[in-house]
């Protein structure tokens, strides 16, 4: 069992946090086996300091805190110790390891030494948020400074495993694993839709840039999710994906979205425009892509670099939908040569 001491309201990221603590051998029973919940799992790094801490544990040392997360979609009032501290035990296997996979790691290589004490208390910090996408950008603050897992790699991982996709009526997802045993006809590539994940988070459709080394391009991204700070959007990445859904029953709709510069500026575009665009039906929405694509075509492609033009201006045409929509073709070419001008 989980003891939980308190419970409080981050009012940053919309959740109830709590503390508390329990045993290293609730511990590898009930949160070693989470880690494997993320099918890109962090290998073991800086292997020098772990196997002093395997050692420190045999010898009677309390690990530092872990932080466990759970996504509470019911929304449950959890400002009462006991109710929290009920919640955490009865959803233990539904929860995350937003931070401290590593220790667990080194936990449970301890564990096999004849000496190791699994009596000993281990400290918990536990999240419960209604929103995927609130976890999100707690873990980058946790995880921010440690290169083994880059920015990308945590949204990788937390789209794989923390959206669920089978509900979808229109639109089917693969991982790239899947797509190597079996290519699914107008299935959408999990990496598409994990960088489209990430035009939401940090509210920018240019995430890609091959002139700036990597390590310097992952701290502009935290950066940007940071900054942007939208954790109080009452519009979610699920809730996008599921109006991508319902307007993918039109074919050449489904045929735009696949195309990721497109899904990108959508995904980030629909933030300012979601409540227009949900009455749109989807033949309508078909329509007005088809003058978005005569406005695009008239960009002179020798001049721009189109894949980021596509972006930009899909992102444009969305967030703009109710005025751009309404424009006749020389209109909207007219604009769209303005804005890469």
């Amino acid at each position: 069992m989980i003891t939980v001491f308190d419970s409080d309201r981050d009012n940053v990221i919309e959740s109830y946090v709590g503390s508390g603590k329990t045993t290293y051998d609730i511990a590898l029973k009930k949160l070693f086996p989470l880690i494997n919940r993320f099918e890109a799992q962090r290998k073991m790094q800086d292997r020098k300091f772990y196997r002093r801490l395997q050692r420190d544990l045999i010898d009677g040392c309390l690990m530092p805190p872990i932080t466990i997360a759970f996504v509470d979609k019911k929304k449950n009032d959890l400002s009462k110790q006991k109710d929290f501290e009920k919640y955490v035990n009865d959803n233990i296997d539904n929860g995350y390891i937003l931070d401290g996979i590593q220790r667990l790691n080194t936990l449970n290589a301890a564990a096999k030494d004849e000496n190791f004490d699994r009596d000993r208390s281990l400290y918990v910090n536990v999240i419960v948020s209604n929103s995927q996408d609130k976890l999100l950008y707690r873990m980058i603050t946790l995880n921010n400074g440690q290169k083994p897992m880059t920015p990308r790699h945590q949204i990788e991982i937390l789209t794989s495993e923390m959206f669920d996709f089978s509900g979808l009526r229109n639109m089917s997802v693969q991982t790239e694993k899947e797509r190597a045993e079996k290519i699914h006809r107008g299935a959408f590539n999990l990496g598409d839709i994990s960088k489209a994940y990430l035009g939401f988070l940090t509210g920018n459709v240019n995430n890609e840039n091959n002139k700036i080394i990597d390590e310097k391009m992952d701290e502009i991204l935290v950066s940007r999710v940071l900054d942007s700070r939208e954790t109080t959007s009452e519009i979610s990445f699920e809730e996008i994906i599921s109006e991508v859904d319902r307007l993918s029953a039109d074919t050449a709709n489904k045929k735009w979205f696949k195309i990721n510069n497109n899904l990108i500026g959508f995904c980030v575009g629909i933030k300012k425009s979601f409540k227009d665009l949900s009455r749109i039906e989807p033949q309508e929405f078909s329509e007005s892509l088809d003058l978005f694509e005569t406005g695009f075509d008239a960009i002179n492609a020798s001049k721009v670099n189109l894949g980021k033009y596509r972006r930009q201006l899909s992102r444009e045409f969305i967030e703009n939908y109710t005025e751009l929509s309404g424009m006749d073709e020389d209109e909207i070419v007219e604009y769209f040569v303005e804005f890469t001008s």
